[in-house]
């Protein structure tokens, strides 16, 4: 069991899969946009595995819908595989 899957379970936090972050500048704006999602605690945003751990009282498709709305991919993480394409950098405008 990895760090993401004991928060997910020890924790209640929500491990979102995120495409399309490419560096440090990405993760804090996906760091950003989910801090100030109603309800969220903390969150912790990795590039390199391409996931955000969010601890808080939220609902998981607000979350979803934050990133999206920045210009990032998200989608639930399914264990420990991360979903989706890294094809959207595009849309963000970063990078």
């Amino acid at each position: 069991m990895d760090r993401y899957e004991r928060a997910n379970k020890d924790d209640g936090a929500v491990v979102l899969a995120i495409s399309g972050m490419t560096c440090g500048s990405c993760a804090k704006t996906v760091t950003r946009v989910l801090s100030r999602v109603p309800g969220v605690v903390n969150v912790g945003v990795d590039v390199a595995s391409g996931r955000a751990v969010v601890t808080g009282q939220v609902r998981p498709e607000e979350l979803v819908a934050a990133v999206q709305a920045a210009g990032y991919g998200a989608q639930r993480a399914a264990g420990d595989v991360a979903e989706g394409g890294r094809d959207e950098r595009g849309r963000s405008g970063c990078c």
